[in-house]
């Protein structure tokens, strides 16, 4: 892979810079080394949401959920003593968000003084990328909110041109972290995939055999979620394999760390990219990428992947376009 991308954080969505506001969290004290149990995790979630208050309550939404909605609030927004506010507006009946989750929401971001919409994104699939959340990223947003829950926040922003923002947010789903879409039939003189439970793929390549002189793609489930297009980002899962050796390699493996990885189509090796454009969100492809389409010619080495054929198992598990800036 070249390079990695970050997350845009759900802040990025309006016309104005609130990411240091709305992302910041609770902040606390420091934390130590260890890592949380799943029980402490889930406690700072539901902890680090930000309390109700006057602004947020008063805010009225109509409209199905999952569709645009109609907001109305008095205007303008009063910004004295104000902080960060959230009100469940409906709770959902779906289970809470837990910490590490990658949440799908729609939002819409209102101007508090004029109730002009800023920005509304995530009524069609494949807008937005899903929101990882923890306690300090996006918990004082979500918190541990069921799915289906409608939430409204205001806060004000310290900017003269727009002093308070107003958002409706819709709790629409958590992706998941392996591939679901519809198994396949493998194909012929492709390496052998398997799968662990959790979705983990253990991949064979049949090393006696010539590697292939151009990249071949796989489609190994069939997912059915919104196309990859070229220049989107993504959100996948992925296992990479030489082919000379059948070994892992370093840096090829997002199952090691079980953190799905965002980046750019444009931003991997030309092979990988060829993969993934065209694909259906909810699918896993299998591809094998010879030095032309990977890493350069080369002799075959341990320290870098000149010159190596590349087996990869990629699970693609969200897109949208590129965020503007």
């Amino acid at each position: 892979m070249r390079s990695s991308v970050r997350l845009r954080p759900l802040a990025a969505l309006s016309a104005v810079a609130l990411s240091a506001t709305l992302l910041a969290g609770c902040s606390g004290g420091g934390g130590g080394d260890a890592t949380p149990s799943a029980s402490a995790s889930a406690a700072d979630l539901c902890s680090s949401a930000a309390p109700s208050g006057a602004v947020s309550d008063g805010i009225t939404v109509t409209g199905d959920f999952g569709s645009v909605p109609t907001v109305d609030f008095t205007k303008p927004v009063d910004t004295s003593g104000l902080t960060l506010q959230r009100t469940v507006q409906t709770e959902g009946t779906g289970a809470p968000i837990a910490a590490g989750d990658f949440v799908d929401y729609a939002a819409t971001i209102l101007d508090g003084s004029t109730g002009d919409v800023l920005s509304q994104a995530g009524y069609t699939p494949g807008e937005i990328m899903p929101e990882q959340i923890s306690a300090e990223n996006g918990g004082q947003i979500f918190g541990c909110a069921t799915i289906g829950s409608r939430l409204t926040l205001a806060t004000a922003t310290g900017n003269e041109t727009t002093p308070s923002v107003v958002y409706v947010i819709d709790v629409l789903g958590v992706t998941p972290t392996a591939a679901w879409g519809e198994e396949q039939a493998p194909v012929a003189g492709m390496p052998t995939v398997t799968l662990g439970d959790d979705g983990t793929p253990d991949i064979t390549v049949d090393t006696p055999a010539a590697p292939p002189t151009e990249t071949q793609v796989a489609v190994l489930k069939k997912g059915d979620g919104p196309a990859v297009l070229d220049g989107n980002q993504v959100l996948i899962q992925f296992r990479g394999a030489r082919w000379s050796t059948g070994e892992l390699f370093d840096g090829g493996d997002t199952w090691a760390t079980h953190t799905p990885y965002t980046g750019s189509v444009s931003g991997f090796v030309p092979g990988f990219s060829k993969a993934l454009v065209g694909q259906n969100v909810g699918s896993q492809v299998l591809v094998v990428i010879p030095p032309a389409d990977g890493y350069g010619e080369g002799d075959i080495n341990t320290t870098d992947l000149k010159g190596e054929t590349l087996v990869f198992v990629i699970d693609i598990l969200a897109t949208a376009p590129a965020a503007q800036q």
